[in-house]
């Protein structure tokens, strides 16, 4: 197989994968509005997803595909839509205990596509809930009269999904076939996801800038402060990442590639669509 070939076919994967997004989101009411969910966001989530894992399939690559689209769509539901703590309540509660709504709607149809057993599907609503309350709890910082420490919000970065996205990935996919797998994982994801959470913040910081949002940025970092942290973060991430090799070779590269491809990406673009 020659790399052009690789590369037309992981294209034709995040083609399908664009189109499988676009299609889902027009059947939950009012969850992903078109002044935020553009088709640029549904085709960059499937890049994202195609070129993570190459080898996987189509269907294989509808729940990273899907679970990436749902903490866009309750990150803009907390951070954006929600004005009180009773409402962000009411959005942890309704993806945690099924209440009707159209983000639980979506929640139980992307558990079903996950296909997991009893013990991995209890480990992949743990990680649901460590996001969702990581989530709230920035809520609740971005009106606080004092912040974070850097510490605590780096420790804080189940709020930007990647890992609860990489565990529902691994599930669907058979990469991690017992919660052991993915507490051997875990370790590495955390790593690559304070990475991504302080690479965010870099990328968006202009953008965020008079949103009120928790960010390094606000919490007094500069710009080289918060490079160097992300290089110490890199090197972290590596040397937890090497030891999976063997055992789970395409999780390492899946967390190896989410470090360089995030960092390119974000060089040039981001995910949402411009307000």
């Amino acid at each position: 197989m020659t790399e052009s070939f690789a590369t037309g076919r992981t294209c034709a994967l995040a083609v399908a994968g664009g189109r499988d997004l676009a299609r889902v989101a027009t059947r939950y009411d009012g969850l992903f509005p078109e002044k935020s969910f553009d088709a640029g966001l549904y085709g960059s989530l499937a890049l994202a997803g195609a070129f993570g894992s190459p080898w996987a399939t189509v269907e294989e690559l509808r729940v990273v595909n899907r679970s990436s689209l749902l903490v866009f769509a309750v990150d803009r539901l907390i951070d954006e839509e929600a004005t009180s703590r009773e409402q962000v309540n009411t959005v942890v509660a309704e993806c945690l205990d099924g209440t009707e709504s159209p983000v639980a709607a979506f929640l139980a149809d992307l558990r079903a596509e996950l296909g997991a057993l009893p013990a991995l599907e209890a480990a992949w609503r743990d990680q649901l809930g460590r996001m969702l309350g990581a989530m709230a709890r920035e809520w609740d910082w971005s009106r606080a009269e004092q912040g974070p420490t850097i510490e605590e919000y780096l420790d804080n970065a189940d709020s930007c999904g990647a890992y609860f996205i990489g565990v529902s990935h691994w599930i669907r996919t058979g990469l991690a076939g017992s919660p052991d797998d993915l507490d051997r994982l875990r370790p590495a994801g955390d790593a690559v996801q304070r990475y991504l959470r302080l690479l965010n913040d870099v990328a968006t910081r202009h953008r965020e800038a008079g949103s009120g949002d928790v960010n390094a940025f606000t919490l007094g970092m500069g710009l080289d402060e918060v490079n160097a942290r992300m290089a110490e973060l890199a090197r972290e991430a590596a040397g937890l990442i090497e030891p999976l090799r063997d055992a789970y070779p395409r999780a390492a590269g899946y967390l190896t590639w989410q470090i360089h491809y995030s960092a390119g990406f974000y060089g040039l673009s981001d995910f949402w669509a411009p307000s």
